[in-house]
């Protein structure tokens, strides 16, 4: 089965880019969007849970910053200059995972002060709760396709049944496999012919 690159990249460098790429930005969006729907229904602006949110949000954003970079820089700009999109599901997975991130990033501005100065606490909370959906709508989108076969629409990767190393591997034509055969017996018939061996006083060697 081939990979998009979505998929590709959690894949290698295990366990560290499962938990960099998927474990640490999840379980931080995991944890803004429990306390936000704990919020909405208390409205409880002060205490642990409200503090819990706010870094909860703070630091998914400022995080997802870094991941954006890295995935823009070493993934997004090479692979499109070589032109190595996998079909549309494999752009459609990148590029989703990376919008996933942007609705973080304005929380993190919100919360540090530099967007949305003028709301209430309630006008912000709302701008919380929209950001959270938007994050997942496109992780889901990104998470799907990225799973997804990218030979659906048409990719061929190289070398899709090399194992173990064997990246030399080529189909044998039937036919010619059981000519091989014939002639491989015809010289074992012919050996044995020429060269009589008694039995009994012969030991069979391994």
């Amino acid at each position: 089965m081939n990979m998009t690159h979505y998929m590709e990249l959690l894949a290698v460098n295990q366990p560290w880019n499962l938990i960099i790429f998927m474990a640490i930005p999840v379980i931080l969006a995991e944890t803004l969007a429990i306390t936000e729907l704990y919020l909405l229904f208390t409205r409880k602006f002060d205490g642990a849970v409200y503090y819990l949110n706010r870094f909860a949000g703070i630091a998914v954003g400022i995080y997802f910053i870094g991941i954006i970079y890295y995935i823009v820089t070493n993934a997004i700009i090479p692979i499109t200059k070589a032109g190595e999109w996998r079909t549309m599901i494999d752009v459609i997975a990148v590029f989703t995972y990376v919008i996933a991130g942007l609705p973080l990033i304005w929380i993190a501005l919100q919360e540090l002060g530099f967007v949305n100065k003028a709301l209430d606490q309630m006008g912000r909370l709302k701008i919380h709760a929209i950001c959270v959906a938007l994050f997942l709508v496109f992780g889901h989108i990104a998470m799907i396709a990225g799973m997804a076969d990218p030979s659906i629409l048409g990719y061929k990767g190289a070398d899709t049944h090399q194992m173990g190393g064997l990246k030399d591997y080529e189909h044998c034509d039937p036919a010619m496999h059981q000519q091989m055969m014939g002639d491989h017996q015809k010289m074992i018939n012919g050996s044995a012919s020429s060269s009589p061996m008694p039995m009994g006083k012969q030991s069979h060697k391994h």
